[in-house]
């Protein structure tokens, strides 16, 4: 396995065709040899964003667990009385125990 070093440190992986056919093998997909190919070529441009973006200094930035500072809009659960449930059953054409009955979708 070929790794690449910067600074002194073992950095990402360069993925050869061996790496690859074990990977494909580990996915259980076969390709063909053009795909092979297309595959090395987007996988070494993807790495080389990587490394673009492990350049960028960091430095004083605090880390995030996602792309924005969000914070949970939902409402809180809440016993609800009065609900409309059983309302419009005289307007449907069949209905069962306060269900509305449809004919069957599946065999």
């Amino acid at each position: 396995m070929a790794e690449e070093t910067i600074a002194g440190k073992v950095s990402l992986v360069l993925i050869d065709q061996k790496i690859l056919k074990h990977l494909a093998k580990l996915a259980r997909i076969d390709l063909t040899p053009q795909e092979e190919e297309k595959l090395l070529k987007d996988l070494e441009e993807i790495l080389e964003y990587v490394r673009e973006l492990r350049a960028v200094d960091t430095t004083g930035v605090p880390p995030m667990n996602g792309g924005m500072d969000l914070r949970n809009v939902f409402r809180l659960d809440q016993e609800r009385r009065g609900t409309n449930q059983g309302q419009g059953m005289d307007a449907f054409p069949e209905g069962h125990d306060g269900y509305l009955q449809v004919p069957a979708v599946f065999e």
